[in-house]
């Protein structure tokens, strides 16, 4: 008897036991793989900036029943806006609601001061988490698997930015977990509401992510394998084969999009109004000159994220000090070259997900102000790490080895420099 008959004779209980041991194997790397990246984020980072705490302390005011402060808790919370005898905050409402577990063990007396480092430790191994079971979309080798996962945390400015644990800086990490979420509860174990539930922690943390939206709907409107051509005679039916689906994902974002518009309506008389252009004298900063938004803002925006720092570097040998106010991402994650190689199941859908996200955040006035490379760029990540996943070898390799060491490099010596020293200052 050959090996193939021996193969094709093997029983269906057989198979089905070496998928479920692979798929047990994969929820307990991704676990111990979460646990030890939020450990060791908690153990590198200081949360310098958890006094800028505006969301937790609105969520606070939400639990007694007010959209608002009474009276302005400190001059360090510069960004409270002054309206109507309240004093309130320009984050959207879900970061508001995405830390409300926080202000209700405060209020429960469980915890006394804002955890920053605990919250932005436990959305590090949360991503970690999701990142490697997203992997699976395209590789299968757990040594590409585990590098791949810890690259979005480690390798790239989130480490620094995110350590810092302002509410800036935790509102992206939210975004950041919510995209990968979204995407895992889509690609890999498609569970349309909670990816929807997901989608909603994105967006409600970071507005443009909504722009994002109809490439869910399309993932979730398009077969997992993709082999079904679509056309203009079958789009009707595919569309009410799949309507379950998008009506469930849709549900959550739908109701925090309204539960929003309220929210600013009843803040500022107007569903569209954030605060913002309301923060006292925001308006008279040289980078919103021409508005909060504005293609003027662009090459400023393409500067920073691109090309900054490349010149600020080496005059500094032996010390690397990077710049307070951002350089290219290139420098910070030179892993970030791989994203032009070829191949991809996901690559076209990855790069116009990139490129709307980027016209968004090029076009606002401020690149960033105080961080390390590009903070914005952390929502770009989950569709770079797409891109990253499909275009490689189906092995790590030590090419890619070799630039994620460096990315991890870079980014330690970032978040020391920034978090734990006073070498780096306005």
């Amino acid at each position: 008897m050959t090996g193939e008959t021996r193969s094709a004779e093997e029983p269906p209980e057989l198979c089905q036991k070496v998928v479920v041991t692979a798929a047990s194997r994969n929820w307990i790397v991704a676990i111990i793989l979460a646990v030890i990246a939020a450990i060791l984020f908690f153990k590198t980072t200081k949360a310098t900036m958890h006094d800028f705490d505006y969301t937790n302390r609105i969520a606070s005011a939400l639990l007694h029943g007010h959209l608002g402060l009474d009276r302005h808790p400190g001059a360090w919370l510069n960004e409270l806006v002054p309206f109507e005898g309240k004093y309130y905050s320009v984050f959207p409402l879900g970061a508001v609601l995405s830390v409300l577990p926080v202000a209700l063990l405060q209020q429960a007396g469980w915890v006394h001061s804002f955890p920053a480092q605990v919250l932005t430790s436990l959305i590090a191994g949360v991503c970690v988490f999701f990142f490697f079971g997203l992997s699976s979309v395209e590789t299968k080798s757990i040594a590409r698997r585990i590098v791949l996962a810890l690259f979005p945390i480690f390798g790239t400015w989130t480490w620094c930015n995110l350590g810092f644990g302002g509410s800036w800086q935790i509102a992206l990490g939210f975004a950041l977990l919510g995209e990968a979420g979204a995407l895992y509860f889509t690609l890999v174990q498609p569970c349309p509401f909670v990816a929807g539930a997901f989608f909603a922690l994105a967006f409600g943390n970071r507005t443009e992510l909504v722009l994002v939206l109809p490439i869910y709907l399309y993932f979730w409107f398009m077969n997992p394998d993709g082999n079904d051509a679509i056309g203009l005679r079958n789009v009707g039916q595919r569309l009410r084969k799949k309507a379950p689906e998008l009506i469930s994902f849709m549900i959550l974002p739908v109701a925090l999009g309204i539960l929003t518009a309220e929210y600013n309506f009843a803040r500022f008389h107007s569903i569209f109004d954030f605060g913002y252009a309301r923060i006292p004298r925001v308006l008279q900063e040289p980078w919103y000159r021409h508005g909060l938004f504005s293609l003027h803002a662009i090459p400023d925006n393409v500067h920073h994220m691109l090309f900054a720092g490349f010149g600020d570097l080496f005059p500094k040998l032996p010390y690397l000090h990077p710049y307070g106010f951002g350089c290219s991402i290139f420098i910070a994650s030179p892993f970030l070259f791989l994203l032009f190689r070829e191949g991809g199941k996901y690559k076209l859908v990855a790069w116009v997900a990139i490129g709307l996200l980027t016209a968004a955040l090029w076009s606002h006035g401020n690149p960033g102000g105080w961080q390390f490379s590009y903070r914005y760029g952390m929502i770009l990540l989950p569709w770079m790490f797409l891109l990253l996943v499909g275009n490689g070898p189906a092995r790590i390799s030590a090419n890619e080895f070799s630039l994620f060491a460096v990315s991890v490099a870079i980014n330690a010596a970032a978040t020391y420099q920034f978090l734990w020293t006073n070498l780096i200052h306005p």
